[in-house]
């Protein structure tokens, strides 16, 4: 690819997917760039991230997007789709007059596993990526046809993690 900014898609069925791309945002605002994040599936003010971002206010924009509770794909509802169609007309709009430098699409592969946003309406919205802007997707279950329009793909595999033998998640470390 000949562009300037990149396509960056990090999935697969290990941890780690947001935080990456929350360091390449924490990489990006430590260098004077504005970054906008639209979370798909967390709900507001709750994970680390979104306190964090207060301490970037005029560089890092943080939009959680879903709903309290955790979605599963066969008890999505209509208000499911509508966050979700909604976080994705959010990013639209950061990228077209925003000027944002990095746009994170945070859980945008589950959302479109889940039937929540059209995989056709991703591509698109991939496909009009000016050329200045990074573009950074996570979730599990992305689309080859999203990998192969990326730039780079990361995929992080569970080797081993406390929470299979039953070690709950860490406030400040894993959420």
């Amino acid at each position: 690819m000949n562009r300037k900014g990149k396509i960056q898609v990090f999935t697969g069925e290990g941890k780690g997917k947001t935080t990456a791309a929350m360091g390449l945002a924490l990489k990006a605002v430590c260098e004077n760039r504005k970054v906008f994040v639209v979370q798909f599936l967390k709900p507001p003010d709750s994970s680390g991230e979104h306190f964090s971002a207060k301490a970037f206010p005029f560089l890092l924009t943080i939009l959680p997007m879903g709903r309290k509770g955790f979605i599963r794909k066969s008890r999505t509802d209509s208000s499911d789709t509508a966050r979700a169609k909604r976080a994705l007309e959010e990013a639209r709009n950061a990228m077209t007059g925003g000027g944002y430098d990095v746009i994170i699409l945070d859980e945008v592969n589950v959302a479109v596993y889940m039937g929540l946003i059209d995989p056709s309406e991703l591509l698109e919205f991939m496909d009009s990526l000016p050329d200045i802007l990074e573009l950074i997707l996570t979730g599990r279950y992305a689309l080859p046809e999203v990998m192969i329009r990326a730039d780079e793909v990361y995929e992080a595999k569970n080797i081993k993690h406390p929470f299979d033998i039953g070690v709950a998640a860490k406030e400040g470390i894993e959420y």
